[in-house]
């Protein structure tokens, strides 16, 4: 309640009120608090600004605030809600754009008609107002239902069909059930009788944002996270219910990567967490994601409708850093228990990292490595360790996974960093970004000499459906840029002209493998997205032809050079390196049969070279 006066009267006990004693930056001491929990949230001030209890010390409370703390002073009330920091989850959540800590920028702007959000905003994060369509399940009255049962749907968009369900610490019989119609948030849909007490349940509900939500048994995945980036989905693939790392120095095109698996993942969900990175990034994805269209039922509808934004700069203040990594991962858990594949992108946990150095140093504890507190690495792994694919808690049996892709902002593109370091020890899949790739404009900049992927043997059995040769073909790939980067040193030091001719044949491919196929153009049309049956013809083709010339040289011995097999095969060269400026849109049909042509081509005008 903004302007609520600092002195207790009828509306608050006076056990819920205590007065600050000491104000640092973000960071305050409130006395007077006995009973208050940790992570219990409080409104400190007359504005009451919303803050979070981090530390208890008999009746002394440290908060750590999650909006501007100017303006305050000591003496001035502080109020317990016996609450802890929690989300609002149900309907409204999708398009969507919040702060950290779940207000919504849009509704905020139009009431408040102000640029900036009012100290003590506390608009609720999901629309009272709107009216939604709510269709009951089969469960009739009577019927006992338990956690996690879907009691009926909401029709959000067409992108996203939304279960209702009953939340965790609920069970018994189902006493009333509403018919098909529109309700508002408010409006009672259900009712659950239990040892003859009534609890009224709504189309949304609210969860603490620490707390990870109860699930039947974490389950081995094996699918893939397609994500349209050739590089990724041919070298370095990650899973449905994988965690990722992204580290790179800045201009590296971490929020690229991070937006480009936004727009063209194969996840049914997307929660985008802008933590403390610049504000003109979350404009670019506000600009560009609903421009972005993808198909459904023949028509075509923006994949703004399957996100979820959580934007918090880096001008907001520090401290809900780390609420909004923890809004979005609770976000993505509650849609993952609806049975969909949800993608959570933190952009980026250095500054995370760098909130909890910063409120760790005012609490006076004892700093670890760079500063940064010795905790650090335990609070990086509690969050990673959400990720996962999961059998969901109720009926219909569904399995849902929340996949977790961070970005890291080392100084200096220094990987020893602690952060960098920390999250290496817990994630699965190491995207590193080179910034020499990068100033050399090859983006995706994605460093294949030192990324790493550790979901391969957990992917071969889906790429052997695909295509039996990919896997052969991948490890080829390798093969070869692992090559070039040995003979780099050798052609610096003696010339290419000193080298053998199959040494000549393995640079020329690696360069198309670095140039035509590790490289794509995120603003071409035929380029950005990938299909990842494009991405293996591709690999296919271009590991047939080092192959065949391999074998035409090794078959004529010393007489046919690789500049004299280049010139035989009339331009075979360039057309390999050029296969990726062929669109998507002609269709698979289409696309397969032209790479299959060059197939046969490279087979035919190779082996004529044999004899």
């Amino acid at each position: 309640m903004a302007g609520h006066e600092a002195r207790p009267d009828e509306t608050y006990a006076e056990n819920k009120l205590g007065a600050i004693h000491s104000i640092s930056g973000p960071v305050i001491v409130a006395a007077g608090m006995a009973g208050t929990a940790m992570h219990e949230l409080v409104y400190v001030g007359s504005s009451e600004l919303v803050g979070e209890t981090i530390r208890v010390d008999g009746d002394q409370i440290t908060v750590q605030v999650y909006e501007e703390t100017g303006g305050i002073a000591v003496g001035d009330v502080v109020r317990r809600t016996e609450q802890p920091l929690s989300i609002e989850l149900g309907p409204g959540l999708c398009e969507e754009v919040f702060d950290g800590i779940q207000r919504p920028l849009k509704r905020i702007s139009e009431e408040s008609d102000r640029l900036f959000i009012p100290c003590g905003s506390h608009t609720k994060a999901l629309d009272r107002r709107r009216e939604w369509e709510f269709v009951p399940s089969a469960l009739a009255t009577g019927d006992i239902v338990s956690e996690g049962d879907v009691v009926g749907t909401v029709e959000e968009n067409p992108l996203v069909s939304h279960s209702i369900l009953v939340p965790p610490g609920f069970f018994g019989h189902l006493r009333y059930i509403a018919p098909s119609g529109t309700y508002t948030l408010e409006d009672t849909v259900y009712e659950i009788e239990r040892d003859g007490k009534i609890s009224e349940h709504t189309m949304m509900h609210v969860w603490p944002v620490r707390k990870p939500r109860p699930y039947v048994e974490k389950i081995r995945s094996s699918r893939p996270l397609i994500t349209g980036q050739r590089v990724i989905d041919a070298l370095f693939p990650a899973v449905l219910g994988g965690t990722t790392a992204i580290p790179g120095a800045f201009g590296c095109g971490k929020t690229v990567i991070s937006q480009a698996l936004s727009k063209y993942s194969n996840t049914d969900n997307i929660v985008y967490v802008g933590c403390g990175e610049r504000g003109n990034e979350m404009a670019e994805v506000l600009r560009e994601f609903p421009t972005l269209m993808t198909s459904h039922n023949g028509s075509e509808v923006s994949i703004m409708k399957r996100t979820t934004l959580i934007a918090n700069t880096s001008n907001m203040p520090v401290a809900a850093r780390e609420a909004s990594v923890y809004m979005g991962i609770a976000a993505s858990e509650y849609w993952r228990d609806q049975g969909k594949d949800v993608a959570m992108m933190a952009d980026s946990t250095s500054r995370w990292a760098e909130a909890l150095r910063e409120i760790s140093g005012r609490l006076a504890e004892m700093p670890a490595d760079s500063g940064y507190p010795a905790y650090l690495g335990a609070r990086l792994a509690s969050f990673y360790e959400r990720a996962g694919c999961v059998v969901c808690r109720g009926s219909p049996r569904r399995e849902g996974s929340v996949s977790i892709v961070g970005a890291v902002s080392p100084p200096g593109g220094d990987f020893s960093d602690p952060v960098t370091s920390a999250t290496l020890g817990i994630v699965q899949v190491f995207w590193g970004l080179d910034k020499k790739l990068a100033q050399k404009k090859h983006f995706p900049s994605i460093n294949w000499n030192i990324s790493y992927s550790k979901y391969e043997k957990v992917l071969e059995e889906f790429y052997e459906e695909i295509d039996p040769e990919f896997t052969a073909a991948r490890t080829k790939c390798r093969e070869v840029l692992q090559k070039d980067d040995d003979l780099a040193d050798v052609v610096q030091l003696v010339g290419r002209g000193a080298l053998s001719e199959e040494d000549k044949i393995t640079l020329d491919v690696a360069s198309i493998l670095k140039n035509g196929f590790l490289q794509q153009n995120s603003f071409s049309v035929y380029d950005r997205y990938c299909p990842l049956y494009k991405t293996v013809w591709m690999l296919k083709t271009v590991v047939l032809f080092y192959d065949s010339a391999l074998s035409v040289c090794e078959k004529r011995g010393g007489s046919i050079t690789w500049e004299q097999i280049q010139s035989l095969t009339d331009g075979l060269t360039h057309r390999v390196a050029s296969m990726r400026f062929e669109d998507p849109a002609q269709g698979e049909e289409a696309l397969t049969k032209k790479y299959a042509g060059l197939c046969k081509e490279i087979e035919e005008k190779m082996g004529a070279l044999y004899s």
